[in-house]
């Protein structure tokens, strides 16, 4: 039996309700306004986690587009995701770099090849998981684990939006109102428009915005100075790793963390699609691994699969990969175009942070989901503590060091529900 390397997208009309699987996908216009949708949701946090390291923003956009397109060939088009700025860089980037927190950072070079160490062992992960295979997934990944580490995902960035994309009161009302934009279009529209929730939900709240700040002078207005100063097209700031020691050691164990995101994500696609991504795992971690080196050699910072994408997915019910492969063509083209980044960076941040709280939720739920579906029984303790400790520690981001290394968050939360499943599950 043989199939195709790339799969053959079968067009659908979109139904309410319906699915639209991995290898289906609706026309082709519909498919691109399904890319810019992505494009938006992975915008936010691929921008911000350069700007916190001092790298370009627009090298990570361009960077998070051939990154995309790079997984989409090693899985064969089989794998509906997008790879964006990894926020598990930051803590040791800013270690090894020295950086201070503002500007461009002046030892990016050290930081670069440290990133490329650590995708050169994530690709070495990832031809080791190809050859061995994945059957230890089902043994020590079940659904009370998977579903827990899935709402994890989710549950961990709750404080993003909550804590950090709203200064006052006005702009906390502005998430709530954007939240509520974002409900109201996924409850009360239908066909395509309810498809677009997110984007269409996002445009609501920003005109809504506009009319209160720009007009009625109730807060920070929109600024679009910067998109109209801003060149259409122009070359972002490459840079030149440089390979240090110190700083090699201390980056590339990210690796771990970044098998664990990625993990945790294909067991949500999985769960969500109804279709077995087990069998693309290792190809996923090598196409990670080489699109982390790639981005590092010309300046970028490492990529990861991305939770926010996920939670589009989620909510829209489309998992085509024609999305995915559109939307990094349109992240392509944008990393020349430093009008759009602008325009982009122009959306309020309370905007962004009343949908990143949608899709965040979106995520846990889908995690939730997984024990639904597969019957987990709470009544069981080893079940009842597994989910309980690891949805404390992920939410509560409970960091265990190992010298300069940590490893907190949704890393100690996928390991340590692995390990306290697997410990708990001697007896009997």
């Amino acid at each position: 039996m043989s199939e195709n390397f790339f799969p053959r997208w079968r067009e659908v009309q979109p139904r309410e309700g319906a699915v639209v699987a991995p290898d289906e996908r609706l026309s082709w216009p519909q498919t691109a306004a399904m890319g810019v949708q992505h494009v938006i949701a992975m915008f936010g946090a691929t921008v911000l986690a350069p700007i916190l390291m001092g790298f370009d923003p627009n090298v990570a956009i361009l960077m998070s587009g051939i990154g995309t397109l790079l997984f989409f060939v090693m899985t064969g088009g089989r794998v509906p995701s997008y790879l964006g700025s990894s926020f598990a860089f930051i803590g040791v980037v800013i270690a090894a770099s020295s950086y201070a927190g503002k500007g461009p950072n002046a030892n990016i070079g050290v930081a670069l090849g440290g990133i490329i160490a650590c995708g050169a062992v994530y690709t070495l992960i990832g031809v080791i998981v190809q050859g061995v295979g994945t059957r230890w997934i089902e043994r020590f990944m079940p659904p009370v684990v998977t579903g827990a580490v899935v709402a994890v995902i989710g549950l961990n960035l709750a404080g993003v939006p909550v804590k950090n994309m709203a200064a006052n009161n006005f702009e906390s009302w502005m998430q709530a109102a954007t939240f509520l934009c974002v409900g109201l279009v996924a409850v009360f529209t239908r066909g395509m428009l309810q498809r677009l929730l997110i984007l269409v939900g996002l445009i609501l709240a920003s005109v809504l915005y506009a009319v209160l700040t720009n007009g009625m002078g109730l807060g920070k207005p929109m600024d679009f100075s910067g998109v109209a100063n801003a060149a259409w097209f122009g070359l972002p700031q490459f840079a030149s790793p440089v390979f240090s020691g110190p700083a090699m050691l201390l980056i590339a164990p990210v690796a771990i963390i970044l098998v664990a995101e990625n993990l945790g994500h294909i067991k949500a696609v999985t769960a969500m699609t109804g279709h077995d991504m087990d069998r693309y795992m290792g190809r996923a971690f090598m196409g990670d691994g080489i699109a982390t080196m790639i981005s590092g050699s010309a300046g970028g910072t490492g990529v990861t699969t991305y939770a926010e994408n996920i939670g589009v997915m989620a909510a829209t019910r489309i998992y085509s990969t024609a999305v995915f492969f559109v939307a990094a063509l349109i992240a392509l083209v944008l990393g020349f175009s430093p009008k759009f980044g602008a325009l982009i960076q122009a959306i309020p941040l309370p905007v962004m942070g009343g949908v990143s709280i949608v899709v965040f939720g979106l995520i846990a739920v889908a995690g939730a989901k997984i024990w639904v579906d597969n019957k987990v029984d709470f009544s069981n303790n080893r079940n009842l503590i597994v989910a309980a400790i690891t949805l404390i520690v992920g939410t509560g981001d409970f960091t265990l060091k190992f010298g300069q290394f940590a490893l907190g968050g949704i890393g100690t939360a996928t390991f340590g529900a692995i390990l306290l499943y697997a410990m708990l599950n001697r007896k009997g």
